[in-house]
């Protein structure tokens, strides 16, 4: 990525919209107490590590947003206030929730996608990075998402180039329209077979396909 980020360091939002699901559904399968939420204003990421977040929305006629913010990344204020990220953004944003987020100091980026491509307001000289690669360096790197996703599963004993294959194989799926509850099952399952006779597998609990899989219909990636 570039510093500051630029908007061409985002790939496509169908891209990102996948990698984010498919984290979300391996983080709330395998862990008790999962940082990923899916409701009617997107697929949040509530902590990326030392307080981070980040959101991604996806809206009818090939428009999205991404916003967040890294704590020790984001540095994004110009003689002690904070920029404002909203200036000059498109109407059809959704500007309650981001004015909430804004009068919150939640922000250390907005990026809007329209017509194509990624935007975001023109930063002032002083801002050196906003963040956006220490809170979310998947949204233009795929193998920072397979290494993302293969950490989830935290399962002992199994080379991160497995997992990281397994995931890599049930994004293909999705990309492909062909992912359904059988691949999902897969995915999940596949780490723990591995280690169901190796040192650590006994009590260690199964991964909870049924929230992976609401979490997958409710986000519309399965056939």
């Amino acid at each position: 990525m570039y510093t500051p980020s630029r908007p061409e360091d985002l790939d496509h939002p169908e891209q990102l919209w996948a990698r984010a699901v498919i984290m979300a559904m391996v983080d709330a399968a395998c862990s008790t107490r999962t940082e990923f939420a899916l409701d009617e204003d997107g697929l949040w990421c509530h902590s990326t590590g030392g307080d981070g977040w980040w959101r991604l929305s996806v809206f009818d006629e090939g428009r999205a947003v991404f916003c967040g913010q890294d704590p020790d990344g984001s540095h994004t204020h110009v003689g002690g206030e904070q920029i404002d990220f909203l200036e000059g953004g498109p109407d059809w944003l959704p500007w309650d929730l981001l004015r909430d987020d804004a009068a919150g100091n939640m922000f250390g980026f907005v990026y809007w996608w329209e017509n194509g491509a990624w935007h975001r307001i023109p930063y002032p000289q002083e801002v050196s990075e906003d963040g956006l690669e220490g809170a979310a360096p998947w949204v233009g790197s795929h193998e920072e998402f397979l290494g993302l996703t293969a950490s989830s599963f935290d399962v002992p004993h199994v080379h991160e180039r497995a997992l990281t294959e397994t995931v890599d194989r049930f994004a293909a799926l999705v990309r492909e329209g062909r992912a359904d509850a059988d691949a999902v099952t897969a995915l999940l399952t596949a780490p723990a077979t591995a280690t169901a006779s190796g040192p650590g597998a006994e009590g260690r609990p199964a991964p909870r396909v049924d929230v992976a899989l609401d979490i997958a219909t409710r986000a519309g990636i399965l056939a």
